[in-house]
């Protein structure tokens, strides 16, 4: 299927290389992330660890975190129990439970440096775990507050796509248009936008990827203190011009939304991205006005109408 019939300039490669999407796969999540399956990595990779856990999600994070602090102590909890439970002072636990318990408690105690002092240490040797522990617990939790750091300092971008991108009236013919929005109060500024859109297309009987820019009306705005509609106006020029839906899902054809700011409360560029298949794109369709003013006078942003969609 030749899916151009005029002269056009592509682009042969968007970083997804040129083979062909198969089942109307995505190439990119909605989300942002490729959707690539890797296989062949080691399980763990020590300097892979510090991104993961900056770019996990809080509730994994939190639950790595408790996971690995109860793992330590249990450890410690053991090897104290192995020693000798009669080494520690105050530990009157009479069966194993108790005795474990007793040890794990003194193990969290001695970990975080609290030391209540109902148990401690007796004889060199248990001393001298005890010691490594809380050496071992000053290193930790200094890592844990640096990840916490790290997490609360990195720059991300809290900017929402629309579910949907339409295909609605502009100027004297039609666009493709989707819409996005800021959810953070910082100021984003020197915002740029890029839209490609992919497709397969048969090349010597060949099956291939081709990746095609579509020139937006506005590619780029100094701030983004409302929302901002991302028009691609259709013409002749454009490879949207009379194009039904099931031409573009017989292409199988997938919108990449690229977009790149200047974030004023950290200082840095961020970068954010979506993606849109035939199936989110609604013809003969509209976005409504996500903005009005009060009685004041005052601009009212209304961030429940970034979806609605009117025919």
């Amino acid at each position: 299927m030749v899916f151009f019939k005029r002269k056009a300039q592509l682009s042969d490669d968007l970083g997804f290389s040129t083979n062909p999407v198969i089942k109307n796969q995505r190439m990119l999540n909605p989300d942002g992330s490729a959707n690539i399956l890797r296989t062949g990595l080691p399980w763990f990779k020590f300097d892979d660890t510090y991104t993961r856990l900056v770019t996990m999600s809080w509730t994994r994070f939190f639950i790595v975190i408790l996971i690995a602090y109860l793992i330590v102590n249990t450890l410690f909890a053991v090897l104290y129990n192995v020693i000798g439970i009669e080494h520690l002072n105050g530990a009157n636990g009479l069966t194993l439970r108790d005795q474990f318990f007793d040890a794990f408690f003194f193990s969290a105690q001695t970990i975080s440096t609290v030391g209540y002092g109902h148990i401690s240490p007796q004889g060199f040797l248990t001393s001298c775990v005890a010691a490594l522990e809380s050496m071992l617990g000053l290193l930790a939790f200094a890592l844990a507050t640096g990840l916490l750091y790290g997490r609360f300092s990195r720059p991300t971008s809290k900017i929402n796509f629309s579910k949907k991108m339409v295909i609605a009236p502009y100027e004297n013919g039609k666009g493709l248009m989707c819409r996005l929005v800021n959810l953070r109060r910082n100021q984003l500024i020197e915002i740029e936008a890029q839209m490609v859109m992919s497709y397969n297309e048969t090349v010597g009987g060949k099956p291939t990827r081709k990746f095609y820019p579509l020139n937006l009306e506005r590619s780029k705005i100094s701030i983004l203190s409302l929302n901002w509609t991302l028009v691609h106006p259709i013409t002749e020029e454009s490879p949207l011009f009379e194009k039904t839906l099931e031409e573009l899902k017989l292409a199988e054809v997938e919108v990449i939304v690229i977009l790149k700011a200047f974030d004023d409360t950290f200082s840095q560029t961020i970068h954010t991205r979506t993606s849109y298949q035939d199936e989110d794109i609604e013809m003969n369709a509209r976005f409504e006005k996500m903005f009005y003013h009060n009685e004041e006078g005052q601009t009212v942003l209304d961030y429940g109408k970034l979806d609605k969609i009117e025919s």
